[in-house]
């Protein structure tokens, strides 16, 4: 059998942050120089929940990393290894042979930080040493840092959970996002003259801090609209334990139920609120919209 021959990105990539992003972008451009595929291979669990019998809450889905790698980067070749007990127990040597034998790598890249194999026992001084037994390239990319703080995933966590979105993004490089269907709701904002979609975050992925959110919000027609997005429990109207992400898209008219929708977090007006009433939380809702507007034109992302 042919296989592409590669090279590869090797990493976990939750939320694609700057650190992520100098290993990326190193991958491609090996690959023009050396006229190899750029491809990513990462892992559709966090190996430490197996691990370490720990759930790391996720900054995105699997399907929203393959999508931020496809848009920023322009890769297509993202392959997900499934994470299971077999794959905890592989040496680390035969990992890299795995890598080499059954997905082409020519060439590997790496951050300083990268463990794999059983025990976590490879690192990356012995990813060097098995890449030039193996007769392939080998590149290990130092920690990337701003403000003199490692750009890292976990930090990216507390910053969204802290609601403090506007950094979050400086350290991912892009806006924090989420993708998803849009659900039925309960169609209150329609009586209020702001109907908003209805999303939600699969299991398993971070919920930043309860609050209204400037947004961007982007449809499957390629279109690019600013939004205004409430993370929360609705406690005005429902106060439910179910946490959604209700988006009023300004200026838009139409029917999106059951359509895929990106929405691209930029700031945080407000924490959520109970109000009075819902005459309270419309005339709230105007003010928020106002803000969104004002904001995207003081950073010039609109006209």
């Amino acid at each position: 059998m042919t296989y592409k021959h590669r090279v590869i990105a090797l990493g976990f990539f939750d939320g694609v942050h700057l650190g992520h992003s100098a290993l990326i972008w190193r991958a491609i451009d090996i690959a023009e120089q050396k006229k190899l595929v750029p491809s990513v291979i990462t892992f559709d669990t966090h190996p430490r929940n197996l691990l370490q019998s720990e759930e790391v809450v996720l900054i995105n889905s699997p399907e929203d990393r393959a999508g931020l790698i496809q848009r920023v980067f322009g890769i297509d070749d993202i392959i997900f290894l499934h994470f299971d007990e077999s794959t905890a127990k592989m040496p680390w040597a035969l990992f890299v042979d795995h890598i080499y034998n059954e997905f082409g790598a020519r060439h590997l890249v790496a951050g300083f930080d990268f463990r794999f194999g059983s025990k976590g026992e490879g690192n990356s001084e012995l990813l060097k040493q098995k890449c030039s037994q193996l007769g392939i390239g080998c590149d290990i990319i130092p920690e990337v840092k701003l403000d003199n703080i490692t750009s890292s995933s976990s930090y990216v966590r507390t910053l969204l959970l802290d609601g403090d979105i506007e950094r979050a993004n400086i350290f991912l490089g892009h806006p924090h996002m989420l993708t998803d269907l849009v659900r039925f709701g309960f169609r209150l904002g329609r009586t209020l003259g702001t109907p908003t979609i209805n999303m939600c975050f699969q299991p398993g992925v971070l919920i930043p801090a309860h609050g209204v959110y400037a947004t961007k919000v982007y449809l499957e027609d390629g279109s690019e609209h600013i939004g205004v997005t409430n993370i929360g429990i609705r406690p005005t109207v429902a106060d439910s334990e179910q946490v959604t992400a209700e988006t009023h898209i300004l200026d838009y008219q139409g029917n999106l139920y059951g359509r895929q929708v990106r929405v691209e977090f930029h700031a945080r007006i407000r924490p959520e609120i109970k109000f009075e009433d819902v005459n309270h939380l419309k005339a709230q809702i105007q003010k928020d919209c106002r803000s969104a507007k004002e904001y995207f034109k003081k950073k010039g992302l609109v006209n």
